[in-house]
Protein backbone atom coordinates (compact mmCIF):
# COMPACT_ATOMS: atom_id res chain seq x y z
CA UNK A 1 0.00 0.00 0.00
CA UNK A 2 1.30 3.64 -0.96
CA UNK A 3 1.17 6.50 1.37
CA UNK A 4 -1.88 8.19 -1.07
CA UNK A 5 -3.73 4.14 -0.68
CA UNK A 6 -3.15 5.06 3.29
CA UNK A 7 -4.62 8.67 3.28
CA UNK A 8 -7.88 7.57 0.58
CA UNK A 9 -8.51 4.96 3.46
CA UNK A 10 -8.25 7.63 6.26
CA UNK A 11 -10.91 9.67 4.07
CA UNK A 12 -13.44 6.61 3.82
CA UNK A 13 -13.02 6.35 7.39
CA UNK A 14 -13.94 9.77 7.92
CA UNK A 15 -16.58 9.95 5.59
CA UNK A 16 -18.25 6.79 7.17
CA UNK A 17 -18.32 8.72 10.66
CA UNK A 18 -20.11 11.82 8.30
CA UNK A 19 -23.38 13.00 10.26
CA UNK A 20 -25.41 14.08 7.34
CA UNK A 21 -29.15 13.25 8.07
CA UNK A 22 -30.80 15.87 5.94
CA UNK A 23 -28.53 15.92 3.13
CA UNK A 24 -27.37 12.46 2.91
CA UNK A 25 -24.26 14.13 1.55
CA UNK A 26 -21.12 12.44 3.66
CA UNK A 27 -17.93 14.30 2.81
CA UNK A 28 -14.35 13.24 4.70
CA UNK A 29 -11.57 15.28 4.55
CA UNK A 30 -7.60 14.52 5.38
CA UNK A 31 -5.10 17.17 5.78
CA UNK A 32 -1.49 15.94 5.55
CA UNK A 33 1.37 18.42 7.77
CA UNK A 34 4.31 19.26 7.42
CA UNK A 35 5.70 16.68 10.01
CA UNK A 36 4.14 14.01 7.52
CA UNK A 37 0.97 13.61 10.20
CA UNK A 38 -2.79 13.50 8.88
CA UNK A 39 -5.75 14.66 10.37
CA UNK A 40 -9.14 14.04 9.37
CA UNK A 41 -12.74 15.37 9.86
CA UNK A 42 -16.04 14.72 8.59
CA UNK A 43 -18.83 16.82 7.68
CA UNK A 44 -21.76 17.32 10.67
CA UNK A 45 -24.76 18.45 9.64
CA UNK A 46 -27.61 20.41 12.31
CA UNK A 47 -31.02 20.87 11.90
CA UNK A 48 -30.36 24.24 12.48
CA UNK A 49 -28.64 24.99 8.93
CA UNK A 50 -26.43 26.57 8.31
CA UNK A 51 -24.69 25.37 11.77
CA UNK A 52 -23.28 22.35 10.83
CA UNK A 53 -19.71 22.19 10.12
CA UNK A 54 -17.68 20.46 6.88
CA UNK A 55 -14.79 18.01 6.98
CA UNK A 56 -12.17 20.30 5.87
CA UNK A 57 -13.16 22.35 9.24
CA UNK A 58 -12.97 19.25 11.52
CA UNK A 59 -9.81 18.75 10.28
CA UNK A 60 -8.27 21.97 10.70
CA UNK A 61 -9.70 21.81 14.15
CA UNK A 62 -8.00 18.19 14.83
CA UNK A 63 -4.64 19.24 13.42
CA UNK A 64 -4.85 22.93 15.51
CA UNK A 65 -5.96 21.26 19.14
CA UNK A 66 -2.35 18.99 17.99
CA UNK A 67 -0.39 21.88 17.52
CA UNK A 68 0.16 22.06 13.84
CA UNK A 69 -0.09 25.18 11.80
CA UNK A 70 1.27 23.94 8.49
CA UNK A 71 -0.74 22.11 5.54
CA UNK A 72 1.26 20.84 2.85
CA UNK A 73 -1.65 18.56 1.22
CA UNK A 74 -5.53 18.68 1.03
CA UNK A 75 -7.79 15.62 0.29
CA UNK A 76 -11.12 15.79 -0.04
CA UNK A 77 -13.54 12.31 -0.44
CA UNK A 78 -17.26 13.47 -1.18
CA UNK A 79 -19.97 10.61 -2.51
CA UNK A 80 -20.00 9.67 -6.35
CA UNK A 81 -21.11 11.86 -8.62
CA UNK A 82 -19.11 15.50 -9.32
CA UNK A 83 -16.05 16.39 -7.74
CA UNK A 84 -16.65 17.54 -4.04
CA UNK A 85 -14.26 20.83 -4.17
CA UNK A 86 -14.03 22.63 -1.24
CA UNK A 87 -16.99 25.04 -0.35
CA UNK A 88 -15.79 29.05 -0.04
CA UNK A 89 -15.31 29.12 3.29
CA UNK A 90 -13.20 26.21 3.39
CA UNK A 91 -10.99 27.58 0.79
CA UNK A 92 -10.75 30.56 3.10
CA UNK A 93 -9.64 28.36 6.03
CA UNK A 94 -7.05 26.13 4.48
CA UNK A 95 -5.77 29.45 3.00
CA UNK A 96 -5.12 29.64 6.80
CA UNK A 97 -2.50 26.61 6.92
CA UNK A 98 -1.30 26.26 3.40
CA UNK A 99 0.11 27.87 0.52
CA UNK A 100 -1.09 28.56 -2.58
CA UNK A 101 0.91 25.79 -4.06
CA UNK A 102 -0.47 23.40 -1.43
CA UNK A 103 -1.89 20.06 -3.68
CA UNK A 104 -5.62 19.55 -3.19
CA UNK A 105 -6.86 16.26 -4.89
CA UNK A 106 -10.93 15.63 -4.91
CA UNK A 107 -11.76 12.08 -5.05
CA UNK A 108 -15.11 10.05 -4.59
CA UNK A 109 -14.89 6.70 -2.76
CA UNK A 110 -14.15 4.80 -6.12
CA UNK A 111 -11.66 7.37 -7.91
CA UNK A 112 -9.53 10.67 -7.73
CA UNK A 113 -11.46 13.18 -9.84
CA UNK A 114 -9.30 15.89 -9.77
CA UNK A 115 -5.88 16.87 -8.95
CA UNK A 116 -5.37 21.15 -8.58
CA UNK A 117 -4.05 23.51 -5.70
CA UNK A 118 -5.16 25.57 -3.42
CA UNK A 119 -4.14 28.97 -5.06
CA UNK A 120 -6.39 27.68 -8.49
CA UNK A 121 -9.61 26.93 -6.30
CA UNK A 122 -9.15 30.28 -4.48
CA UNK A 123 -7.11 32.87 -6.73
CA UNK A 124 -6.22 35.86 -5.08
CA UNK A 125 -6.89 34.63 -1.44
CA UNK A 126 -7.02 37.07 1.23
CA UNK A 127 -4.60 35.50 3.95
CA UNK A 128 -2.11 36.18 6.65
CA UNK A 129 0.31 37.82 4.84
CA UNK A 130 -2.16 40.59 3.87
CA UNK A 131 -3.36 41.28 7.67
CA UNK A 132 0.39 41.69 8.56
CA UNK A 133 1.36 43.47 5.88
CA UNK A 134 -1.77 46.12 6.88
CA UNK A 135 -0.81 49.56 7.52
CA UNK A 136 -1.17 51.19 10.96
CA UNK A 137 -4.36 53.68 11.41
Amino acid sequence: MTQFDDILALARASRAQAYAPYSGYAVGAVLTTASGNNYSGCNVENSASPQGTCAEAGAISAMVHAGERDIRAVLVMGPSGPACTPCGGCRQKLAEFARASTPVRVCDPDALLLETTLGELLPFAFGPANVADAPDE
